[in-house]
């Protein structure tokens, strides 16, 4: 009997062509979580992207799911603990991803430094007179070049990261749960501990996931540490306070702050809105590439496959699910 998997968001042409070559597939284009508890229970398989909340009251409705495969390399939509203690594989993606979103990490970076977003609005909006009102106004526009950059995550997203960067003439230096020898050996990065990356850095790029460990890791108290330096976030938004962020903006102690990621998302109103010059603000979309997004179609395909036919996939989030249920035991025939 072939699997019946169900696709919650719009998924690439190809991958999805790949999928339907062993699974009868349904698409259900971001549910509700009282639609998805409604339907859950006729699946075996399912793909979902940062966009489908998966709680843990979907999760129990789940009777024959035996694997969620990410879209993402996030998974904080998904209640991995319920997903865990009923027996089912949750798995993530990598790849192109990763260095599609240390691209996009870099342009933000470049973005802030260089003011590019406030003079796209500048000119846009008619302002510019003359030279001198360029030449005398935008004193404060610096280079990357030069520039200590601590990155926080040094995984596959903060590795891709630390190597541009260092192309651009920077010194890296780094936090992550474990330090990544590999890495300070090919571009001479440095680990040094959490806040001494913050003190001593004059570019702080937050590359962590979401977890009850990094939850406002850039607190009020460590964002002292940042006075006069810039924080780029493409992690998630709850990696960082928000509150914390707008005051030292506001008191002039962060000298700027750019994000492609929030505390609660989508975003219509904030008080980040309003410091235009100190602030570059994108809308969660620092994996959009086209090859990206085709390449983690893919990944997301193969890891469900592989779930189903009883292997283990490189990229399973919750390898504690195999003592609970072991591969053989999720294997379809």
């Amino acid at each position: 009997m072939r699997p019946r998997v169900a696709v919650l968001f719009k998924m690439k042409r190809k991958p999805t062509e790949e999928l339907m070559k062993y699974a009868d597939v349904e698409f259900i284009l971001y549910p509700s979580v009282g639609e998805l508890k409604e339907r859950i229970g006729e699946f075996d398989g399912v793909i979902l992207s940062p966009l489908n909340p998966f709680p843990r009251e979907v999760i129990e409705r789940a009777e024959r799911l035996k694997v969620i495969s990410c879209h993402s390399a996030g998974y904080d939509h998904v209640d991995i603990k319920a997903a865990t203690e009923r027996g089912i594989y949750v798995t993530k993606v990598s790849g192109w991803l990763s260095e599609a979103v240390a691209e996009f990490a870099v342009g933000l970076t470049i973005a802030l430094l260089r003011k590019i977003a406030y003079t796209d609005r500048f000119v846009r909006s008619g302002k510019w007179d003359s030279h001198k009102t360029v030449w005398s106004g935008f004193k404060e526009i610096e280079t990357v070049y030069g520039k200590k950059v601590g990155i926080l995550g040094m995984g596959a997203i903060g590795k891709a990261i630390a190597r541009r960067m260092k192309a651009m003439g920077t010194q890296i230096l780094y936090w992550s749960r474990s330090r990544k020898e590999e890495v300070e050996k090919e571009i001479g990065a440095v680990y040094r501990p959490l806040e001494d990356v913050l003190r001593e850095s004059d570019i702080v790029i937050l590359a962590l996931p979401a977890t009850p460990e990094t939850y406002h890791i850039i607190n009020e108290e460590r964002i002292r540490l940042l006075e006069g330096k810039y924080l780029v976030n493409i992690g998630r938004g709850t990696l960082v306070d928000e509150r914390a962020i707008v005051k030292a903006i506001e008191e002039g102690k962060l000298k700027g702050y750019a994000s492609d990621v929030f505390e609660k998302e989508p975003v219509r109103e904030h008080e980040l809105f309003k410091y235009r010059w100190e602030t570059v603000l994108t809308p969660h979309y620092a994996g959009l590439s086209k090859e990206a997004m085709e390449d983690m179609g893919f990944q997301a395909v193969k890891n469900l496959l592989a779930v189903l036919r009883g292997e283990v996939p490189k990229d399973l989030v919750n390898r504690e699910v195999l003592k609970i249920r072991p591969p053989e035991e999720v294997k379809m025939s």
